[in-house]
């Protein structure tokens, strides 16, 4: 089961969490999201556990509680929404129509 986990301390590693989750079973993988440009923690990670009777037992007594002086939010994660050209992220360039919209003169006059 791949579950996320939210509100965690900017300080925690990878291995921290890893730690926290191993106490209710095995942990495949346990990884914090970073900033691209900056490399400082986002707060938030997922933990991929195999078994999901510990995943369940890991969600349900983590939720609330505090680590590291943070109360978490932990729940199973959503599968993430596939990325197009239209959802999300910057679009560079002109992709406007526009037409003649604010055109002063020089069009044709339609008969």
């Amino acid at each position: 089961m791949n579950i996320y986990v939210g509100n965690l301390a900017y300080s925690m590693s990878d291995d921290e969490l890893r730690a926290v989750f191993e106490n209710f079973g095995e942990v495949d993988s346990a990884r914090i999201i970073t900033d691209r440009e900056t490399g400082r923690s986002k707060g938030f990670g997922f933990v991929e556990m195999p078994v999901s009777g510990d995943a369940s037992a890991a969600l349900e007594a983590l939720n609330g509680s505090e680590v590291m002086g943070r109360t978490l939010t932990v729940n199973e994660a959503r599968p993430r929404k596939p990325r197009n050209e239209y959802s999300g992220g910057r679009r560079g360039g002109n992709h406007g129509g526009g037409g003649d919209r604010g055109r002063q003169g020089g069009g044709y006059d339609r008969y």
